[in-house]
């Protein structure tokens, strides 16, 4: 793997990471299931997606964004919950 091939994989799943850090803050204060709980989860999606395939990666990596994504959103969650207490 060449130098600029890893580091657009890694503004890629640090751009997954860091998009879900907000929503997941603010995802914790909606009700659970909730339309606007089910954009917050989703609303990174297409995002996240168009920049991968702007970068050329295949289908390989797409578990890797999922765990950044959802890495960022329990992180988001936490902080949010921490900062109620």
């Amino acid at each position: 793997m060449d130098f600029s091939l890893a580091l657009n994989l890694a503004g890629l799943l640090l751009f997954a990471f860091l998009i879900n850090l907000p929503l997941g803050f603010m995802r914790e204060t909606s009700p659970k299931y909730s339309l606007r709980w089910f954009v917050y989860i989703h609303l990174s999606i297409p995002f996240i997606i168009a920049l991968r395939l702007r970068e050329g990666f295949g289908w390989k990596i797409i578990p890797l964004t999922i765990a950044c994504a959802v890495f960022g959103q329990i992180l988001g969650g936490r902080i949010r919950r921490r900062s109620k207490t």
